[in-house]
């Protein structure tokens, strides 16, 4: 599915979002605040928009997907970029095994991916494990609205403008159809930090973007 979309996907990502996914990547890349000589891994990158802003300060970067499609998307498109704003490597890999050594990265990320991994319980594991100690962990994922009535609008915006929007936009609208039902679908803010905590990250704590439509969660390995 995301190697069908993998084409346009960051032109819908902007027109979807109008334009908010651009400062959402700011936000992460400021939180995740990755120094020279720092590794990051940059899980679920798709065509690596995020990843390249992770490396302007000097760290080096792993954008990690399961999709090659986007992956070699990403990797043409950056070609140019990445000789300027620091090295960006490409690697195939799933989320629920990873190709790293333990204690390999500084820093984790992943945004907008968790909730399309089969097992987030295990993915949370698995990150934990090529994490260094006191490395950190940035995620950045589809919330839910704290007030019900406006929630509610916001889900029905999912359901029916959203995939109207991407039937005009993209060849495979039904990906955009899975997109609303997968954010539906998932836990609320409070849920996903007790599940970030269960699986050995500590320090957990959120931050609600676009007044929750999006949140950045953010936790540490153990020393």
């Amino acid at each position: 599915m995301f190697d069908r979309v993998a084409e346009r996907y960051d032109l819908l990502n902007d027109v979807l979002s109008l334009g908010q996914d651009r400062w959402w990547r700011r936000v992460v890349a400021r939180v995740v605040g990755a120094r020279a000589g720092e590794r990051v891994l940059d899980i679920a990158a798709g065509t690596g928009s995020s990843s390249v802003t992770f490396t302007t300060a000097g760290a080096v970067c792993v954008a990690c997907d399961f999709s090659l499609g986007m992956l070699q998307v990403g990797a043409r498109r950056l070609n140019d970029q990445v000789a300027h704003a620091g090295p960006v490597r490409f690697v195939a890999g799933d989320a629920l095994r990873l190709p790293f050594a333990d204690q390999t990265f500084d820093a984790v990320t992943i945004s907008f991916g968790l909730r399309n991994v089969a097992d987030p319980a295990a993915a949370l594991t698995e990150m934990l494990r090529v994490t260094k100690p006191g490395g950190r962990l940035v995620i950045c994922e589809f919330g839910h609205l704290p007030w019900r009535q406006l929630n509610t609008l916001y889900e029905s915006y999912l359901t029916t403008a959203l995939p109207a929007v991407a039937r005009r936009l993209s060849r495979n609208p039904g990906a955009y159809s899975y997109l609303a039902e997968s954010i539906r679908d998932w836990p609320a803010q409070a849920e996903l930090a007790r599940r970030m905590a269960a699986a050995g990250w500590s320090a957990v704590r959120w931050r609600n973007l676009t007044m929750g439509v999006v949140t950045l969660h953010v936790a540490r390995r153990p020393g």
